[in-house]
C-alpha cells in the first residue's frame, strides 16, 4: 500500500493505473478506522482494480459547537487497518492541500435534501461535506465511491450532487455495520462511558419497534414515529433530538408510508451525538 499526502503525487500514481484502463475505486473517510469503514474497503476491493482511500478530518464539516479538536485520531493504526483489507493507496492530505488560502469555491446543496434531519441542527455540515467530496472526487476521478447507508443522509446528499453535476461515478451504498447488540458502528462510540454504551442500543431497538408496526401495516407517519418514541422514552439519559420519517429518495418529510421511506433518529447520550437510521417499505418487509 502506498500512503501519499500531496495531490501531484496522487496524480502521478493513478495517471498509468488510468491509461492501463483499471477501475479505481473510492472509499472518503475522516479515519479511526472501525469495522463500518473496513467494509466499504472490502466492497471496493471486490469490484475495482485500485482501491483509494482518503483519509482527512474535514475541519468544513465541523460547527462551532461540534467535536473537531477531539475527533478520535488513530493514523497509525489506520494505515494498518487499510494495508489488512488490501487498500492500494492511502491518501493522507494536510489542510492545507484541501483548502488552500485563495479558496473561494463551494458546493452547496438545497431542498428537501438539507432541510430536516441533521441539516437545521448542523449548520454549514452539508456544505463541507459535498465541497471536501467534489474535491476528493476531482483528485481521484474514481468510477464508483463507496458511502455508508448509516450517515444516510449524507448519501443522498453525495449521491444528488454527483448527479446533479453530472459526474461520470456511480456511488455504491453499503449497509450499515453493527455491533453484536444492534448500535451503529460509529468513531464515535469511543465517546460513550460504560453506562452509556450500555445505553445506546435502545435507538436501534426503537427503530425496529417501528419496523414491527410497519409490518402489521402500520403506514401513518405519526404512528411510526410513535412506536419508535415510546421505545426511546424508556431511556432517560437519552436527549432526542429530531426523529423523523422521510422519503427515501428525497428526504421530504413522509406522512404515510405509502412508498419507500426511512425512519431516521438523532439523540444525545452525555456529549455523544448518535444517527441511526432504518429503511422502511410498505410493499415488503423493512430491512
Amino acid at each position: 500500500m502506498q500512503t501519499l499526502c500531496t495531490a501531484a503525487q496522487l496524480r502521478t500514481c493513478l495517471a498509468p493505473v488510468r491509461r492501463a484502463g483499471q477501475s479505481i475505486g473510492l472509499v472518503p473517510t475522516m479515519g479511526c478506522f472501525h469495522q463500518g469503514h473496513l467494509a466499504l474497503m472490502r466492497e471496493a476491493r471486490r469490484q475495482e482494480g485500485v482501491v483509494v482511500v482518503s483519509l482527512f478530518v474535514n475541519p468544513t464539516q465541523f460547527g462551532p459547537q461540534d467535536d473537531l479538536a477531539r475527533y478520535p485520531r488513530d493514523p497509525e493504526g489506520d494505515a494498518r487497518a487499510a494495508a489488512g483489507v488490501g487498500v492500494d493507496v492511502l491518501f493522507t492530505p494536510s489542510e492545507q492541500e484541501m483548502y488552500g488560502p485563495a479558496d473561494s469555491t463551494w458546493v452547496t446543496v438545497t431542498g428537501t435534501l438539507v432541510e430536516g434531519l441533521c441539516g437545521p441542527h448542523r449548520p454549514g455540515h452539508f456544505r463541507g461535506v459535498a465541497t471536501v467530496v467534489c474535491k476528493l472526487f476531482g483528485l481521484v476521478q474514481p468510477d464508483r465511491a463507496y458511502f455508508g447507508e448509516k450517515d444516510y443522509q449524507q448519501l443522498q446528499v453525495i449521491r444528488h450532487m454527483t448527479a446533479d453535476l453530472k459526474l461520470p461515478i456511480e456511488i455504491v451504498p453499503v449497509p450499515t455495520v453493527r455491533e453484536a447488540d444492534g448500535l451503529a458502528m460509529s468513531s464515535r462510540n469511543a465517546y460513550l462511558d460504560p453506562q452509556e454504551r450500555a445505553a445506546a442500543p435502545i435507538l436501534y431497538r426503537a427503530l425496529q419497534a417501528a419496523r414491527q408496526a410497519v409490518e402489521h401495516r402500520e403506514r401513518m407517519g405519526r404512528g411510526i414515529v410513535a412506536r419508535a418514541s415510546e421505545i426511546i422514552a424508556q431511556e432517560p439519559r437519552l436527549k432526542l433530538q429530531y426523529l423523523e420519517l422521510v422519503d427515501a429518495d428525497t428526504l421530504a418529510p413522509l406522512p404515510r408510508l405509502d412508498r419507500p421511506g426511512v425512519l431516521a433518529v438523532a439523540a444525545y447520550l452525555g456529549t455523544t451525538r448518535l444517527i441511526d437510521n432504518i429503511r422502511l417499505d410498505p410493499g415488503k418487509k423493512s430491512e
